[in-house]
């Protein structure tokens, strides 16, 4: 069997009962960052998947849209609430990734995708 479907089949084997598993945790986070934080519930970022091809990264919220008089956002630390800090500090923020791994978009096992400006360094 090829390297890429093994990985594939196992990403699926952890990602779906995982999912199924954690949906009613992951329906409570939900709930809590929409009444404490606000929609969108999920932060999505471009991430470059297999081959440099972009995905969209799903994470749980973790910061608030909070601005400053002239517009700009505040700093991190400033839009980072209590309930982010306790889900970054549990990697409970992370857990919507499953879905990218069942969509095929990333793997769960092996390097985190980095952000896009990064991809260039990248070497095969």
């Amino acid at each position: 069997m090829h390297h890429y479907t093994t990985k594939r089949l196992l990403d699926l084997c952890i990602a779906v009962p995982a999912f199924l598993v954690l949906a009613p945790l992951l329906a409570v986070v939900a709930l809590l960052v929409r009444l404490q934080i606000g929609a969108p519930i999920l932060f999505r970022q471009q991430r470059p998947g297999l081959n440099g091809q972009p995905f969209m990264l799903l994470k749980f919220r973790t910061m608030t849209d909070a601005r400053a008089a002239d517009g700009t956002l505040l700093p991190d630390a400033e839009r980072l609430t209590a309930l982010g800090r306790f889900l970054r500090s549990t990697s409970i923020d992370e857990l919507p990734e499953l879905l990218n791994g069942i969509r095929g978009e990333m793997s769960l096992i092996g390097p985190r995708p980095l952000l896009m400006q990064y991809l260039e360094r990248y070497t095969p």
